[in-house]
């Protein structure tokens, strides 16, 4: 158990150093806790790491606000509409078909891979946002989509946000990765109003993997701050591959 706590902290650490750079950092701590938890059911082990992920991605959206320009008037209403369809997709979990999802979302990926490959100035400069009533509305629904994605299936969800806010808004990768983290805040916070009063949370496993989560994402901040841009496209194209990939290998 000590070996396994060990390594639970050590992959919240990472997954919290991706995650706040570019998201995704729940692909590599979920199959830890499933992996040190196998006595636990999915439902609890998700709690856990929603737990864990929520603080990682709090802790990051300080750090960010000090140093990136988030547009607030944009973000408030995608943040909402991000936390409400998120609930509703983890109450229709049972209804959409898993496959079919998975299958869509593989090959949502790998457009978004080559898109970002081919073009190699996008994201690179942060483009001054009109802000209107067409703006709004297309950050609610980018909010609406992504949330409700989170809420049934998961996987990427921060990277997709990334993309829609880059090829949507016309933002650079650094402010883009800041709002998506508001945006995650949402969405995490709607999956824990279900797994807290239900009991599917384990405080004291999740208190230890959040604060490693909280440490990572520290570092994750001060490295995407500190390279800017350019630095989180290439982890961003990274972790395309490697969700593709895994995905991939799941599906064979």
């Amino acid at each position: 158990m000590v070996v396994d706590l060990f390594a639970l902290g050590f992959f919240s650490f990472c997954g919290g150093l991706i995650d706040a750079a570019v998201g995704g950092g729940g692909l590599l701590l979920m199959p830890a806790l499933l992996h040190a938890l196998p006595e636990h059911t999915l439902t609890t082990v998700f709690g856990t790491n929603k737990m864990a992920v929520w603080a990682g991605t709090l802790s990051s959206i300080f750090r960010y606000v000090k140093r990136v320009k988030l547009v607030w008037k944009i973000m408030i209403p995608t943040a909402f509409a991000a936390f409400l369809f998120s609930y509703l997709g983890a109450k229709s979990i049972a209804f959409i078909p898993k496959d079919i999802m998975q299958v869509a979302v593989f090959f949502l990926l790998v457009v978004m891979a080559i898109y970002t490959f081919v073009k190699k100035d996008l994201g690179k400069t942060h483009k001054e946002l009109k802000i209107n009533h067409r703006e709004i509305a297309k950050g609610v629904i980018f909010g609406g989509l992504i949330g409700y994605y989170d809420g049934v299936f998961g996987p990427g969800s921060g990277s997709f946000l990334i993309f829609l806010f880059v090829r949507g808004f016309g933002f650079d990768f650094l402010n883009a990765s800041a709002s998506a983290k508001l945006i995650n805040m949402g969405t995490f916070t709607a999956a824990l109003l279900f797994f807290i009063p239900s009991g599917n949370v384990l405080w004291e496993i999740g208190i230890l993997v959040a604060a490693c989560n909280i440490l990572g994402a520290i570092v994750g901040v001060f490295l995407a701050l500190r390279y800017g841009s350019e630095f989180i496209r290439i982890v961003f194209l990274v972790l395309l591959v490697f969700l593709i990939g895994r995905m991939g290998l799941g599906m064979v």
